[in-house]
């Protein structure tokens, strides 16, 4: 019996992988993988996949452990056991807009986002009404041509928004990566599971 972990295809995989690597797991045959999206190794199966896709194939019992970004656990909400924090992968939810000095703000502004749920929750505990419009690509391009007043996504270096004439607002949340389980996998694999949880825990978490 093995167990079938999930990865979040991209930057996320990386980091994971590389920080497999100082656990002392052999990741060799996943560096050179290639397009397989499926490759196992002596004690584990990996599958690569889409954020969302990676908390639906935890959900159902598909894959046993997730690799995710938080982002995803607070848009989509999965039904899945959120494990633990990873050390990396850390950006925040921010609110950014284009600088306009001297410029008064629309009473009620329109919000571009991906994230739909997460920007609908922020503004309702701000009781601030706001139409959201949900893009799928460059949420940034919307103030620039006139779509929304500003945007929520996420922000990890700020370069991206500086080059595009967007300065950040207001910090919403700060994420990182996490470590998702599925429920029934937690007790029917236990004893495979466990040592692998203890194992991958960041340092600062078990003092």
């Amino acid at each position: 019996m093995k167990i079938c972990i999930a990865l979040t295809k991209g930057r996320l995989e990386e980091q994971f992988l590389n920080y497999f690597r100082t656990l002392s797991y052999n990741i060799d045959p996943l560096v050179n993988k290639g397009r397989k999206l499926s490759v196992e190794t002596e004690n584990f199966q990996f599958i690569f996949a889409k954020g969302v896709d990676v908390a639906t194939y935890v959900e159902h019992g598909i894959a046993d452990i997730g690799i995710i970004g938080e982002d995803i656990l607070l848009e989509y909400q999965p039904d899945v056991y959120n494990l633990l924090p990873l050390p990396f992968g850390k950006c925040r939810f921010s609110l950014a807009e284009q600088e306009k000095k001297g410029v008064k703000r629309k009473q009620k502004r329109t919000i571009a986002t991906k994230y739909p749920n997460v920007t609908t929750d922020f503004f309702r505990k701000k009781g601030e009404s706001v139409d959201i419009v949900k893009l799928e690509g460059s949420v940034e391009l919307a103030p620039l041509l006139g779509l929304a007043d500003a945007i929520v996504d996420i922000v990890e270096t700020g370069t991206t928004l500086r080059e595009n004439g967007l300065i950040v607002i207001e910090d919403i949340h700060w994420i990182s990566a996490r470590c998702i389980a599925n429920r029934s996998s937690l007790k029917i694999k236990r004893e495979l599971i466990t040592p692998l949880i203890e194992a991958i825990v960041p340092k600062e978490e078990i003092r």
